[in-house]
């Protein structure tokens, strides 16, 4: 059995979820998030509990069982408090702000970076701090690695932008002949 998939999922008040033959609709407050559900994987709301069973110990439904419990867990967390990630940019002339629904990035370039906002994401700039947040776990994850991939932080002066609890291992610069 799935150490992670027999565990109850909680159902906190304010929260509904609906299951139908090939989806699971999470609603919260803060919004309604959806996700295809996979056969051989059975979901089931009983009072306020979720639980996740699977139909046989086949490779493939052992496989999934946990995945698709973490995944409706990340949705019944997201659609009560959400998720928010947080990148810092390292650089001398480095910068970032909010033009419209556009992020605009001066990283060292020739040219300034314009990312758009996607929707049901949301984009906050504080000195050198960009702060992106949603219901969406996956959605908020993908968008920090996207901004953060314009410019990874580099070894030797740790220049770039970097998740707020990532740790740059620096490297020495050139060491010089010993005469």
């Amino acid at each position: 059995m799935s150490r992670v998939g027999k565990l109850p999922i909680e159902i906190p008040n304010g929260v509904t979820i609906t299951v139908d033959a090939d989806f699971v609709t999470v609603t919260g407050p803060k919004g309604t998030l959806q996700q295809f559900t996979v056969p051989g994987v059975n979901i089931s709301v009983e009072g306020n509990q979720c639980i996740v069973t699977r139909e046989s110990d086949a490779r493939e439904h052992r496989s999934k069982h946990g995945l698709i419990r973490a995944l409706i867990n990340n949705m019944v967390v997201g659609v009560t408090s959400g998720f928010e990630k947080k990148l810092e940019i390292n650089g001398v002339g480095y910068r970032a702000n909010m033009e419209g629904a556009k992020l605009k990035l001066q990283l060292g370039y020739s040219h300034d970076i314009f990312y758009p906002m996607p929707e049901n994401i949301k984009l906050v700039v504080e000195q050198n701090v960009i702060t992106v947040s949603g219901i969406s776990k996956q959605q908020v994850g993908q968008v920090a690695a996207e901004i953060r991939s314009f410019r990874k932080p580099e070894p030797y002066k740790g220049k770039g932008i970097k998740y707020d609890d990532e740790r740059i291992i620096r490297k020495s610069g050139k060491s010089g002949k010993d005469k």
